[in-house]
Protein backbone atom coordinates (compact mmCIF):
# COMPACT_ATOMS: atom_id res chain seq x y z
CA UNK A 1 0.00 0.00 0.00
CA UNK A 2 1.07 3.77 -0.29
CA UNK A 3 2.13 5.82 2.30
CA UNK A 4 1.06 9.34 2.98
CA UNK A 5 3.26 10.73 5.70
CA UNK A 6 2.38 14.39 6.62
CA UNK A 7 5.48 15.77 8.39
CA UNK A 8 5.26 17.59 12.27
CA UNK A 9 4.58 21.00 10.73
CA UNK A 10 1.23 20.17 10.73
CA UNK A 11 1.58 18.33 14.55
CA UNK A 12 1.22 21.81 15.79
CA UNK A 13 -2.49 21.76 15.36
CA UNK A 14 -3.33 18.43 15.58
CA UNK A 15 -2.60 14.86 15.22
CA UNK A 16 -1.24 14.22 12.00
CA UNK A 17 -1.91 10.68 10.76
CA UNK A 18 0.21 8.30 8.98
CA UNK A 19 -2.23 6.63 6.10
CA UNK A 20 -1.70 3.69 4.29
CA UNK A 21 -3.72 3.50 0.90
CA UNK A 22 -4.45 1.27 -1.70
CA UNK A 23 -5.42 4.57 -4.00
CA UNK A 24 -4.17 4.81 -7.39
CA UNK A 25 -3.63 8.72 -7.44
CA UNK A 26 -2.66 11.13 -5.25
CA UNK A 27 -6.18 12.82 -4.42
CA UNK A 28 -8.02 9.79 -3.49
CA UNK A 29 -5.38 9.12 -1.18
CA UNK A 30 -5.11 11.92 0.00
CA UNK A 31 -9.37 12.16 0.25
CA UNK A 32 -8.48 9.10 2.32
CA UNK A 33 -6.46 10.72 4.58
CA UNK A 34 -9.07 14.03 5.17
CA UNK A 35 -11.98 10.85 5.94
CA UNK A 36 -9.86 10.51 9.02
CA UNK A 37 -8.85 13.34 10.16
CA UNK A 38 -11.28 16.40 8.68
CA UNK A 39 -9.32 18.89 10.13
CA UNK A 40 -5.95 18.87 7.79
CA UNK A 41 -7.71 19.22 4.68
CA UNK A 42 -7.71 22.83 4.96
CA UNK A 43 -4.29 22.81 6.05
CA UNK A 44 -3.33 21.00 2.76
CA UNK A 45 -6.28 22.22 0.44
CA UNK A 46 -7.42 26.02 -1.06
CA UNK A 47 -11.29 26.81 -0.69
CA UNK A 48 -10.87 25.19 -4.58
CA UNK A 49 -9.35 22.07 -3.14
CA UNK A 50 -6.18 22.62 -5.05
CA UNK A 51 -3.27 22.35 -3.45
CA UNK A 52 -1.80 25.49 -1.19
CA UNK A 53 0.50 27.79 -1.81
CA UNK A 54 2.64 26.84 1.15
CA UNK A 55 2.35 22.95 0.81
CA UNK A 56 4.88 20.70 -1.68
CA UNK A 57 3.95 17.07 -1.63
CA UNK A 58 7.03 14.57 -3.17
CA UNK A 59 5.84 11.26 -4.45
CA UNK A 60 8.37 8.74 -4.69
CA UNK A 61 11.04 11.54 -3.98
CA UNK A 62 9.92 13.47 -6.71
CA UNK A 63 8.00 17.46 -6.10
CA UNK A 64 4.27 16.71 -7.70
CA UNK A 65 3.66 19.79 -10.59
CA UNK A 66 0.33 19.50 -11.32
CA UNK A 67 -1.26 21.42 -8.37
CA UNK A 68 -5.30 21.44 -9.21
CA UNK A 69 -6.02 17.74 -10.09
CA UNK A 70 -3.60 15.91 -7.80
CA UNK A 71 -3.49 13.20 -10.11
CA UNK A 72 -0.01 11.86 -9.67
CA UNK A 73 -0.20 8.52 -10.31
CA UNK A 74 0.73 6.07 -7.21
CA UNK A 75 2.30 2.54 -6.97
CA UNK A 76 1.51 0.29 -4.33
CA UNK A 77 5.08 0.70 -2.94
CA UNK A 78 4.69 4.41 -3.56
CA UNK A 79 5.94 6.92 -0.28
CA UNK A 80 4.00 10.03 -0.75
CA UNK A 81 5.24 12.94 1.89
CA UNK A 82 3.23 15.84 2.87
CA UNK A 83 4.54 19.12 4.40
CA UNK A 84 4.41 22.96 4.45
CA UNK A 85 6.95 24.57 2.76
CA UNK A 86 9.24 26.73 5.13
CA UNK A 87 9.49 30.46 4.22
CA UNK A 88 10.53 33.80 6.04
CA UNK A 89 13.64 34.80 7.25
Amino acid sequence: MAQLIFTQQLARFFAVPQVDSTALVLRAALEQAFAGQPRLRSYVLDEQGHLRANVVIFVDGQRTRERQLLDDALRADSKVYILQALSGG
